[in-house]
């Protein structure tokens, strides 16, 4: 018998099949009202507001050296973080899947504590354990070494939020990685840093990617746990959100919209980077 090629109009059988979900129509209505009222129109909000003033008055609100240095304090700390914690939570997650050692699971609890803990006690202790006399910041003051109250205390507590996405991001790819793959390379000759470099690095770049964006965008809008510990110094240690507090609390609704927007600029640009960078990866991978 000759088979029946499938009609032009025919759908593919996996649309047919039973789904435990709502049919497609009610399903999608729903995700583009939950996108639309939730993320598109507040932002649609956030961009309106600061034309108010107009073009100049926008552009006046954000080229204030105050403003400029929030927006380049929070940033730079920010990306600064998320590459240190690139490392880090490689190193952890690493340990994690590969290592059996008593109290494990414990580690791997703690790791999540910064998502459960709220931010301002987050900030409160890490003031206390790095200000001058705290017992980390105590032992750093005779070395020369500040860290409460100056920039460099911005980039601790944003280290310390943001380790749990790359953690997180990692750990499932790295598990399901098989070790089997590792020992091959090693029978081929390949050393330590080589069977890492070529054999598990491939492997773990997208996640470390997406670890990054993570824990880059916690870091550049981070509120709670950076004011406690920044000193909060207009034009030294001041973060770009504080600024938006401030001019909130001033009544200046559309100067504090137009710093909102033009963070909302630099996290896409950054969004769009790594984005770009994962794309990158996928197609060098798929040849």
């Amino acid at each position: 018998m000759v088979a029946l090629a499938p009609s032009i109009g025919a759908r593919p059988a996996a649309w047919r099949e039973p789904s435990p979900l709502p049919g497609f129509h009610l399903a999608f209505g729903f995700t583009l009202t939950y996108v639309g009222v939730i993320i598109l129109l507040p932002l649609a909000a956030l961009v309106a507001r600061p034309w108010e003033h107009g073009l100049d008055g926008f552009v006046a609100a954000i080229v204030q050296p105050r403003t400029l240095a929030a927006l380049r304090l929070s940033f730079v700390a920010a990306t600064m973080a998320a590459l240190v914690n690139v490392v880090l939570g490689l190193l952890i997650a690493w340990v994690l899947c590969r290592y059996e050692f008593p109290g494990r699971r414990v580690v791997d609890a703690l790791v999540d504590l910064p998502f459960a803990l709220p931010t301002a006690v987050a900030g409160i202790a890490l003031a206390s354990l790095y200000g001058p006399n705290g017992w980390i910041g105590s032992l750093l003051e005779p070395l020369g070494v500040k860290v409460a109250y100056t920039p460099l205390g911005v980039f601790v507590a944003l280290l310390a939020v943001g380790l749990p996405f790359v953690v997180r991001a990692v750990q499932p790819v790295l598990q399901d990685l098989d070790a089997g793959y590792e020992e091959a390379a090693k029978t081929l000759g390949a050393t330590a840093p080589q069977s890492l470099w070529r054999v598990v690095m491939p492997a773990l770049a997208p996640a470390l990617i997406t670890g990054f964006a993570l824990a880059f965008a916690r870091g550049a809008g981070e509120y709670g746990s950076v004011i406690f510990i920044a000193g909060n110094m207009p034009g030294v240690s001041e973060i770009a959100p504080l600024v938006i507090v401030t001019r909130l609390e001033q009544y200046d609704y559309a100067g504090a919209a137009s710093v909102g927007v033009a963070m909302l600029a630099l996290s896409l640009i950054a969004l769009l980077i790594t984005n770009a960078a994962q794309v990158a990866l996928a197609r060098r991978g798929g040849r």
